[in-house]
This record gives C-alpha cells, structure tokens and sequence, in this order.
C-alpha cells in the first residue's frame, strides 16, 4: 500500500479525516468490522439455537420464523430514515446512538423468558445493528478514493461475516458450557466496548453541504432521487436475492434443517455451520477484488449468484447428501454466496457523493428485505408439511431450497439489463 492510498481522501473544504497512516487507518478500518461482528452474530445466532429456543420457549416454526425474520423487517424499514441520517448528521453519530440501543436489546434478549420478550428483541436488535453497515460504507466512499471502495467494502463484509463464524461452532460450545443467555449478556458487553472504540477513534467525515441543511422532506425527496437513478430499480432487485440465500440456510433453516434431516445436536450443527461462515468471511474479502480482476461488475455478480441458484437446486433434488458432500456443500455454498461486495459497489458506483448514503440504504433495503422474505415465506413453506414428534421431514426443507433457486434466478434475469459504469 503506497503513501498515498493509505490515508483516506481530504473530507470538503481541505480536512483529513483520519491521520496517522497505515496503522491509524488499519485500526479504524477494523473498528468499523467489529460493530459488524456484533450485527452479523446477533442476526445469524437464532440457527444454531433454533431448537433449543424451541424446546425451552416453545416456539413453533412460525415463531421461529417471525423472531428471526422480525430482526430483518425492522431493519429494512430503518433504511430509509438511516440513509437520511447518515448524509445529514455522519456515520460516527449514528453509529454511537444506535450502540446504546444493541447494547439494551441484546439483554433484553438474553433476559427473555417467553416468545413476546424475544420477539420485541429481536426487532430492537434489527433497529440498532441496521447501521453497522451503511454507515462503515458511507464513511469509505466519503473518506478514501473512488477506487478503493470495493475492497474496502469486501473487507468490512468479511470481517464482519466472522460474526457468522461466531454464531455457529462458538455460540454452540458457549450455549454448551455457560448457556446461551450468558453468551448474549457477554455480547452487549462487547458491543460496549467496541463503541468507546468509535468514539475514540472515528473523526466524523465534513457532510455534503446541500445534505447538512436539507429539511427532513428535502431528505426524503433526496430518497426518491436515489431511486430514479439509472438502473436502481433492477439493481434493487438483485440485492433482494444476493444475501437472501445465505440467510435462509446460515441465517435461519440451516439448523432444523441439519437436526431433522441428519439427527444432529446442537455441537454437530454449530460445527457444520461454521464451514459456511468461514468460506464466506474468505469469499467477502476475494469478491471485494473482483470487479478489478474482472474489470467490471456484471460478470462476477453473475458468476456467484449462478453458482448459489445451482448448489440450492442441488440440494432441493437430492435432500440430504453423504457426510463428506454435506461438508464440501457448505463450504462451497458459503464462498458462492459471498458475492454481495461486487452487488455494493455496483450501486456506489450508479449514486453521486450526495446521495451515497441514501442510494447505498437504499439498496441495503433490498438486501435486507430479501433476508425476511426468504426466511419468513420458507418458515411458511415447512408449516405445510406434517411434524410428527415436531421433526419436519426432507421434503419440506427441499422445497424451501428449490423456492429460493427460483427466486436467484428470477433475480439474475432482470439484473442482466444493468449498465455495468466500468465497462
């Protein structure tokens, strides 16, 4: 890394945004993934707990469904009002605000005694952990050359997937050893922690003027001028598919699916799991450099969301696979699905610096949103097949994984027309 891509850009009007160098900005940059540990292993822990939710709590698969789903609702329905916060008062504010709000709910969880008090966490959790990627991104694409944002980007998401890692094998063993309420308490802990971090060691980035003095209807007009820029509309749709599919399996249906088509406990689960968290946090990082190695967006948005479709397809003809193609399953299915970095840094690139924040929630909306829809509607899928003993059989998971080919693919299809800016 020369000098100077190692600081970021000046800010408006001439100010640095961070000093000291390589080791300043290393620090930073892995501050910003920290806060996305914490919200990637706060939405992905309900898999590897799912059954033991549902023995304790006794939660059904639509409660299942809605307490895991609910997290991403609430967090698509902050998009819109976040995107305007995040141009008007900085990503470094929001972040500190909505901490405390991870920080309360995260107990609030680990206090939680019957479905209605997880449910209401789980919602406050997607409210406060739905900044922890927009407003990490907002401040690279103000902070650092045009050119790095991708990579940066990849970085954020594949440090941050290391919460998906945590929310597998780890979170299992914990749950195993001290319970899963201590696992969480220690979770708000940490989530403090890494807040005084922000504080100390984020400077906010100098807004864009015209955003600094908008009225909260300029704001929201400023949102629908995101939306008429060129392409967003399909764009938006392919963000509905891209991490959608990894949140279903890795997110969600992953665990009943491995209890009740293989027999395994909690331990084994949480060690299946853990492949596909460990290949998407490597994925996020080798995508975020694709589209330089490609030399454009489309082909290696393509090439991910192809792959994801045919493992899914895969999966939902044959229903379970022997031990060693389970393994190799996974493995590939969490690097395949890891190519949301490149579907970012394609809708940066259609958005101009005022509207960074609101195009990129924007989209995150759609990101997000697919995450609900998949889970939810698969939730409502399994509840049509019978659950003698409550153990759903292959067939409904198979259908659940076929639903979600089809809904890649419809994804790629109208993604196809998107200008591609580098190409």
């Amino acid at each position: 890394m020369t000098e100077q891509t190692s600081r970021p850009a000046a800010a408006a009007g001439g100010r640095t945004i961070v000093g000291g160098g390589t080791a300043a900005v290393a620090a930073l940059v892995a501050t910003l993934g920290a806060t996305y540990v914490v919200s990637q292993f706060l939405r992905n822990g309900i898999a590897v707990l799912a059954p033991t939710l549902s023995a304790e709590l006794g939660l059904s698969a639509s409660d299942l469904a809605l307490v895991s789903s609910v997290f991403f609702f609430v967090f698509v329905a902050m998009q819109i009002p976040l995107g305007v916060a995040i141009d008007r008062f900085g990503p470094k504010r929001i972040m500190l605000v909505f901490a405390v709000l991870v920080v309360g709910s995260t107990l609030l969880f680990a206090a939680a005694t019957d479905a209605a008090e997880v449910f209401a966490a789980r919602a406050l959790m997607g409210i406060g952990t739905s900044c922890y990627l927009m407003a990490p991104l907002a401040y690279y694409a103000r902070s650092f050359p045009p050119e790095r944002f991708a990579t940066l980007a990849g970085l954020q998401l594949g440090v941050g997937t290391l919460g998906s890692l945590l929310a597998t094998a780890p979170l299992a063993l914990a749950a195993a050893a001290v319970g899963w309420r201590t696992a969480f308490a220690a979770t708000a802990v940490l989530m403090g922690l890494v807040g005084l971090l922000v504080a100390v060691l984020m400077r906010e980035p100098a807004a864009e003027p015209e955003a600094r003095h908008e009225t909260l209807a300029e704001g929201l007009r400023g949102v629908a001028e995101a939306w008429r820029q060129p392409d967003a509309p399909r764009l938006f749709v392919m963000n509905l598919t891209a991490y959608a599919s990894y949140a279903l399996v890795v997110g969600l249906w992953g665990g009943p699916y491995l209890t009740h088509a293989y027999g395994h406990d909690l331990t084994a689960r949480g060690a299946l799991l853990f492949v596909p968290a460990l290949t998407q946090a490597a994925g996020m990082i080798v995508w975020g450099a694709a589209d330089r190695v490609f030399g454009g967006y489309r082909i290696p948005t393509l090439l991910g969301a192809t792959a994801t479709a045919l493992l899914l397809l895969l999966l939902a003809v044959a229903g379970t696979l022997p031990p060693a193609g389970l393994w190799a399953w996974l493995a590939a299915f969490g690097f395949c699905s890891a190519f949301l970095p490149v579907v970012i840094a394609h809708g940066r690139a259609l958005f101009p610096r005022r509207l960074v924040g609101r195009g990129m929630t924007l989209m995150n909306m759609g990101t997000m949103g697919g995450g609900f829809l998949s889970q939810l509607l698969g939730g409502l899928l399994i509840n049509q097949f019978a659950a003698p003993g409550g153990v759903y059989p292959v067939d409904a998971y198979r259908a659940v994984f076929f639903a979600q080919f089809v809904f890649c693919v419809l994804g790629m299809l109208v993604y196809r027309a998107v200008r591609d800016p580098l190409r």
